[in-house]
């Protein structure tokens, strides 16, 4: 299977630059060739479908760091049928280093971002090239001096023209072994919650650590991120509870002044940080005896009238103010919310009946890549906080998506799953989710199989890291190819139960009723007479497998933390003992001590961080 460029001058549709006006906000400021046909390459037109465009290439919180990577993706323009890959280089420059100062610039730092558009997802590869160019933009000091811009369209398209996806185009730079290494056992449920289509949430800083581990994440499903992100950005355009309701409290609410009177009273508040180091606020309102429902209020310190995407001044999105149920009461879906459940119904009887796929996507002889990432499942590695009321538009089935702001984190109503970043934590907010998640003890065996072949990064240059076959990137991702083959043909054979049990009964299950799932069930294909059913590390139990459960359970409970935590204390009290009491006895309390240790660090080798909520064993 391959796939060659549909444009011939090449992938790259447009070089952009984004700068931040301290009275306009973030606007585009230079575009090559134009966004909109006809109008001047400084224009600040967009395109109705790219209006979030300038609020992604220039992050939120971008002032805290001196330069960051962003990955994006916008929907398809009118009349394309695939979405546009999209990645972002940052920096920002003490505004008296510069030669020529535009009499707009009034702050002490001026922040931009330059930003390539592109037909074809070469992230690692866009990324490599744009860091250079947009570090030798900021040399020059005078960001008047486009020629070398234009010279990065053309230079990119003459080298990339006529470029097939697969091989090392699609995955430079993205490091599987990493994710791995990160995650530990976690990083088979993070697979397992995609397969289930479910609302993911990954928060963290800066975001190009943020970005990586999900593009990691998509390599490991063979061919999602060659040809199955064609449709990941766009969704169809329904009128949403959400909006409805903000519609509603704007037409029946006081004004913002009187907001905060006598009949509403703060649940939280968290300050927003916005790209020119002005520090916004935004506040969960919840009214007395309202049941949990509140407003999410965020205000922007805007007097201009020109901001496409956020209306001046306050603006109010409701949304649940707990931190758990619903957004809205159960029973309280309108007429588009049943709409759009029973088109999506239809659809999927469609596909049964007719045997034909209409997810659109290229597939090879096994039905891959998978059809999860179309028809209203979304993938936004960068999500803006004007995108917010993405997260609870009914035509949104669910998400990958990313964020640095804490106001994702605060509404955790709209997502399944939190993940931390920077500690590798997992949030899961249903607990029959959790459940159905556990891994079984062939999946702990798969997960300490690729644990023991996985090591350490000793090389910090992204582009050689994962160079070897075994344990390499590559490697990793051939074990989890070799994963969901073998889980796709133990469904379909008869009487399964005991051969989906090593997969997880419960979750068997619930993907059999996704989306992508049923896409794939109604099509026929060749190349999977060639699989073995049944799960790669299936087989009798032993010690071995005792072990291994004791350790998840010891690593992903909370019984097991405090045990772990216990038994470090133990040890350093015994230090300090065995220096009180003397040689002799204190060199046998040292030698109990190094005993304990050793034990529990065997037992929990690879070791994996808490998993709250964690079910125990």
């Amino acid at each position: 299977m391959s796939q060659s460029n549909d444009d011939p001058r090449g992938p790259v549709l447009h070089v952009v630059v984004v700068g931040f006006h301290h009275k306009k906000g973030c606007q585009v400021e230079f575009s090559y060739p134009p966004l909109v046909p006809g109008e001047s390459h400084d224009s600040k037109k967009l395109p109705d479908e790219w209006k979030y465009l300038p609020f992604l290439a220039l992050p939120d919180g971008a002032h805290n760091y001196q330069e960051d990577v962003v990955y994006f993706l916008l929907p398809a323009r009118r009349g394309e049928q695939k979405c546009v890959y999209a990645v972002s280089c940052y920096k920002q420059i003490e505004a008296k280093a510069l030669k020529v100062r535009e009499a707009d610039v009034t702050r002490d730092m001026v922040q931009k971002s330059v930003c390539v558009l592109s037909s074809q997802p070469f992230f690692g590869l866009l990324q490599a090239k744009l860091k250079l160019i947009t570090h030798a933009y900021f040399e020059e000091k005078d960001f008047s001096q486009i020629s070398i811009l234009k010279e990065l369209y053309e230079h990119v398209n003459s080298s990339l023209s006529g470029s097939i996806l697969e091989g090392s185009p699609a995955y430079l730079g993205i490091s599987s072994r990493d994710l791995v290494f990160q995650f530990k056992q976690k990083v088979l449920v993070l697979f397992k919650l995609i397969l289930l289509e479910k609302k993911v949430l990954f928060i963290g800083s800066p975001v190009e650590k943020l970005v990586s581990p999900m593009m990691s994440l998509l390599s490991l499903f063979p061919g999602i991120i060659e040809y199955g992100l064609a449709k990941a950005s766009g969704y169809r355009p329904h009128l949403s509870v959400y909006n409805s309701r903000q519609h509603s409290t704007n037409q029946t609410s006081p004004p913002v002044a009187a907001t905060n009177g006598s009949n509403e009273s703060p649940e939280s508040e968290a300050s927003v940080s916005s790209s020119d180091g002005r520090t916004d606020s935004a506040e969960l309102l919840q009214p007395p005896g309202s049941g949990g429902t509140g407003r999410l209020r965020i205000s922007l310190a805007s007097s201009e009238s020109d901001w496409e995407t956020l209306e001046p001044g306050m603006l109010e999105i409701e949304s649940a103010g707990g931190t758990t149920g619903p957004p809205t009461p159960e029973g309280a879906l309108d007429d588009d919310a049943v709409e759009v459940e029973t088109d999506v119904m239809k659809q999927e009887e469609e596909v049964n009946q007719s045997g034909e796929t209409l997810s659109g996507l290229e597939e090879n002889d096994r039905g891959m890549p998978l059809a999860i990432f179309t028809k209203g499942y979304l993938f936004m590695p960068y999500m803006a906080l004007q995108q917010h009321h993405l997260l609870a538009d009914v035509s949104i089935r669910g998400f990958l998506a990313g964020a640095t702001n804490i106001i994702f984190k605060q509404q955790r109503h709209l997502s399944d799953v939190i993940v931390d970043v920077a500690t590798a934590q997992l949030e899961v907010q249903d607990p029959e989710l959790r459940r159905i998640l556990e891994l079984s003890t062939a999946d702990l065996r798969f997960t300490d199989w690729l644990l023991r072949h996985v090591s350490e990064p000793e090389s910090e240059d992204l582009f050689l890291n994962g160079t070897d076959w075994e344990g390499g990137d590559d490697w990793v991702r051939a074990q989890f190819a070799l994963y969901i083959d073998a889980l796709l043909a133990s469904t379909l054979q008869p009487d399964n139960e005991r051969i989906i049990a090593d997969y997880g009964v419960g979750f068997v299950s619930m993907w059999q009723n996704t989306h992508n799932y049923r896409v794939w069930h109604g099509r026929e294909h060749p190349g999977m007479v060639e699989v073995t059913e049944g799960h790669p590390f299936q087989g009798q139990y032993s010690v071995s497998d005792v072990k291994l459960r004791l350790a998840h359970s010891v690593q992903n409970s909370e019984r097991g933390k405090k045990i772990g935590n216990a038994v470090l204390t133990t040890g350093r009290s015994m230090v300090q003992t065995s220096k009180a009491v003397g040689h002799s006895v204190g060199g046998a309390l040292h030698n109990a001590r190094s005993a304990v240790s050793t034990w529990f660090s065997g037992l929990t080798q690879p070791t994996a961080t808490d998993q709250p909520g964690a079910e125990e064993s």
